[in-house]
């Protein structure tokens, strides 16, 4: 039995106890109530203990990561992950990035990191091999089509239904072509959405869905992003391995990050630019 499930055991049974009584027994350093640190980064089931280990794709991409440099700290997802970090009890040079394919981060088994940070969408079959923190992003689909074609004038789903779609596989962007926009043919799935944008230069497909902030800098020269899906109620959540305690402690940080309006700073300054798309009406 390797030392990390011996931790995640004792991190479990520290969690049950201070969640037994009040959720503010659950304190972060520097807290003054008296009550046991069980989120101190002395007493976290990590990976590494004494570092963070933080797993996001290779490339990775604006607006979430600038200059494909995550330990950089610019970009929103980056940004986020130290502003965590920090409110762990972790210097910038306590946290370690590793590389994480897409497809490989929410499948089944143990994980090489403490979570991973990558635009990952919580969805119940997800659920099923790994655990989800609460929502860091709530995310809205966007449709990208080239200029000057039909698609691109669309202002409804209702439009949408005789065009070829493509889009990344295993990607909540796919499902969402399948289950929203139901076209009557099957859309084409590529191995990378970078392959999808390709298809679609070249003409394969009419439209390929992504996330907003993704889709508004993934459009290329004669490429445009025709407009924003009404919500769905998506969110993006940090992945973690099934049933990792370090999830409690990551959300209360998560809560205190939104309710001070941290989240919401990050998104202004990394994510604004990006937004501002029509909506594409659901009827």
């Amino acid at each position: 039995m390797r030392l990390r499930v011996l931790v995640a055991i004792v991190g479990v049974a520290l969690l049950g106890a201070a969640c037994a009584t009040d959720s503010s027994t659950v304190t972060l350093p520097g807290g003054s109530d008296g009550s046991s640190d069980v989120c101190g980064k002395d007493s976290l089931n990590l990976v590494d203990p004494g570092m963070l280990t933080v797993g996001t794709d290779n490339p990775a991409f604006p607006p979430w990561v600038l200059k494909n440099d995550p330990a950089s700290g610019e970009g929103y997802e980056s940004a986020v992950a130290y502003e965590i970090a920090d409110r762990l009890g972790f210097s910038k040079d306590e946290v370690a990035w590793v590389s994480v394919p897409f497809n490989k981060s929410y499948a089944p088994g143990p994980k090489d990191f403490d979570f991973d940070i990558n635009q990952i969408s919580v969805t119940p079959e997800r659920e099923q091999a790994v655990t989800f923190s609460g929502s860091y992003y709530d995310v809205s689909q966007a449709l990208i089509a080239n200029e000057g074609t039909p698609i691109a004038s669309a202002t409804s789903v209702s439009q949408l239904g005789d065009y070829q779609f493509g889009a990344q596989i295993g990607t909540t962007s796919l499902q969402f072509i399948t289950e929203v926009i139901q076209p009557a043919d099957q859309a084409q799935v590529f191995d990378t959405t970078s392959d999808a944008l390709t298809a679609l230069k070249n003409g394969q497909i009419d439209g390929t869905v992504l996330d907003l902030p993704t889709a508004s800098y993934s459009a290329g020269k004669g490429q445009v992003v025709v407009g924003q899906f009404e919500s769905t109620g998506e969110h993006f959540g940090l992945l973690f391995e099934q049933d990792n305690p370090l999830v409690t402690c990551v959300n209360q940080v998560l809560d205190d990050m939104r309710a001070g309006g941290v989240l919401q700073d990050l998104e202004q300054k990394y994510l604004k630019g990006y937004l501002d798309v029509p909506t594409i009406s659901s009827t």
